[in-house]
């Protein structure tokens, strides 16, 4: 299979779990809210990159919260993972994206598992569920799928958008001004701590009662999360998205988001924003993992069609 005609499966099978494609939205986190504020570094973070954004002074950040799926008008109730991706802008045009999710690995490791997954997912016209006998053998065949599914399926319902941990499932390498590298894996940590309610408050908090909580808090003050570096040892797998490292490991708080309010989602008239997790400034590199390099090739399928509508 060439590589376009993978990514481009990969989004078409994705329009079909989630009822085809939708003119000008995203195929994945397409439900979503976007907020704009500020981000700055700690000594530490300069220390271990020399990156601009964590070189000391602030720069502007572009947020967007979101749902995982692909229905614009899911239920915040459902037991999916739940996305932040955030884009700070230096003042000399610089540019990095740094996503994360609720779910703290990725479900599969290569891009190829994932359209098959995709597949199986699709929920039969008559009986409106998947095959689950098909759906389970591939899980029995990708065991490493476990920490994902479980990750999201088993835990109750976020109580909103700002008390949650968001975390990249990728190793990056940072680089500092020596030139010296140093793997890292990151999270964003919400400082007010991590809150879950049962499924029935949830559902009767309404469907979108994540981002009318998301504005009520922005309308009344900030809200901030903590960057956090996770630091592996020698054993720890770089290059494998479904694999976590443990929480034992060392950590280094790089730096503080404060997200100030929400604001109109900005595309529009022929301008998109896409967020890249290789979109790598200096001082930042991206490791081998196979999930990390395929995510930009499958977002340019869906923008492109975004901007085509």
């Amino acid at each position: 299979m060439a590589e376009t005609d993978l990514y481009e499966q990969i989004i078409a099978a994705v329009d079909q779990l989630y009822g085809g494609a939708r003119d000008g939205q995203r195929a994945l986190h397409t439900k979503g809210a976007w907020c704009e504020g500020m981000f700055t570094p700690t000594p530490e973070a300069a220390s271990l990159s020399r990156a601009f954004h964590l070189r000391g002074d602030p720069v502007t950040a572009l947020a967007r919260f979101s749902n995982a799926g692909g229905h614009p008008h899911a239920h915040d109730a459902e037991r999916e993972a739940r996305g932040l991706a955030v884009k700070l802008r230096g003042s000399e045009g610089e540019e990095i994206d740094l996503l994360g999710t609720t779910a703290p690995a990725f479900v599969v490791r290569t891009p190829e598992d994932f359209l098959e997954l995709m597949r199986l997912r699709r929920p039969d016209p008559e009986t409106g569920q998947p095959d689950f006998e098909k759906l389970g053998a591939f899980l029995v065949q990708h065991p490493e799928a476990t920490v994902a599914v479980q990750g999201t399926l088993n835990v109750e319902p976020l109580e909103s958008l700002a008390t949650a941990t968001y975390y990249s499932p990728h190793t990056f390498w940072l680089v500092d001004g020596d030139g010296e590298r140093r793997a890292v894996r990151f999270r964003w940590v919400s400082e007010a701590g991590e809150h879950r309610i049962p499924d029935d408050e949830a559902r009767e908090r309404g469907p979108d009662y994540l981002y009318e909580d998301l504005g009520r808090r922005l309308a009344a003050g900030r809200i901030a999360f903590e960057l956090r570096f996770q630091l592996p040892i020698a054993d720890d797998p770089l290059d494998d998205a479904t694999a976590l490292w443990p929480d034992d490991r060392e950590f280094v708080s790089a730096g503080r988001l404060e997200l100030a309010s929400q604001v109109d989602d900005p595309e529009g008239d022929g301008h998109i924003e896409v967020f890249d997790p290789t979109r790598l400034p200096d001082g930042i590199e991206a490791s081998d993992d196979p999930i990390l390099h395929a995510r930009p090739k499958a977002y340019s399928v869906s923008a492109y069609r975004r901007l085509d509508d």
